[in-house]
């Protein structure tokens, strides 16, 4: 499980930095799939290692796009956030440690909205880091809301591409 873990965060920051980081439409779309290495992580990841993984692929996204710490952040914040989430989602509920988060395993409902919310947070994190104030607000929230929709079409898209059939 680890190998593919850091094979998928080797994938996703290449695919990012190379792929995704040239998309960008009228200003406004900015897919940031990477993400999806958060998304995935099992559930029994320790705390420690699901938020330094997550400073890692932001803090690569952030050096070759030379954004200045705001993926880094954006992902840690969205990485705190995940346990959270996850209890939200399903409280009193215990997760199997050995299944990893998934439309396979948890069907397409619950894992459209554990991506759609914290997709949200990270988005909103990092374009409001990004505008730095709220003096355009309503541009800002347009991005936030624009770019999670896409990223999380683009998460689901995945899945469906990469889901293991039973």
């Amino acid at each position: 499980m680890m190998v593919r873990n850091v094979i998928r965060f080797i994938v996703l920051v290449v695919l990012q930095i190379f792929i995704l980081n040239n998309i960008n439409f009228r200003g406004y779309l900015d897919p940031y799939l990477y993400v999806l290495f958060i998304l995935l992580l099992p559930f029994n990841t320790p705390r420690w290692l699901l938020l330094t993984s997550a400073f890692a692929i932001g803090f690569f996204v952030d050096l070759f796009s030379h954004s200045l710490g705001m993926n880094a952040a954006a992902s840690v914040f969205m990485a705190f956030l995940r346990p959270t989430v996850l209890q939200l989602l399903s409280p009193g509920r215990e997760y199997d440690p050995a299944m990893p988060p998934g439309i396979s395993g948890f069907g397409f409902r619950w894992f459209l909205s554990y991506t759609l919310i914290l997709v949200f947070l990270h988005h909103f994190l990092l374009f409001m880091l990004e505008a730095f104030g709220f003096h355009d607000f309503p541009a800002t929230l347009y991005r936030i809301l624009i770019n999670t929709v896409f990223t999380t079409l683009l998460v689901l898209l995945s899945q469906f591409l990469f889901m293991k059939r039973r």
